[in-house]
């Protein structure tokens, strides 16, 4: 072989290689990432399908799940696939709702002293 065609081979096996890096690999990922967020949905979670429908997972089966819309609660039958987010998973709404409550014991209890507000008219800066 000719040392042209050489590093003509050589520099299409580059871009080859750049093109899997830098599109494939990253497009795949994603799709991964996408396919384990949808087969991850459970009863309870709140969800944004593709089409913009929000609501809340009443039941889920094997390629399909019940979501419940709007504030009568319908019940629509909806693919997997047509799921575009994950909005609120159903753990992470149990823990917004119960803010965790700090126990006190008498050694914990410091006194302060509280100052007094002042009034929007004292804060004026005087002249």
């Amino acid at each position: 072989m000719d040392q042209r065609t050489m590093m003509s081979l050589g520099m299409l096996v580059v871009m080859v290689g750049l093109m899997y890096l830098l599109l494939i690999r990253p497009q795949k990922k994603k799709e991964k990432e996408i396919a384990n967020m949808r087969a991850g949905i459970e009863a309870g979670d709140s969800v944004i399908t593709i089409g913009g429908i929000l609501g809340k997972v009443v039941k889920v089966r094997d390629d399909s799940f019940i979501l419940a819309i709007g504030p009568e609660k319908t019940k629509v039958e909806v693919k997997k696939w047509a799921v575009s987010q994950i909005e609120k998973k159903k753990n992470e709404a149990k823990k917004l709702a119960k803010p965790k409550t700090l126990k006190k014991t008498d050694d914990d209890i410091v006194e302060a002293e509280l100052e007094p507000i002042a009034s929007v008219d004292e804060t004026t800066t005087e002249e």
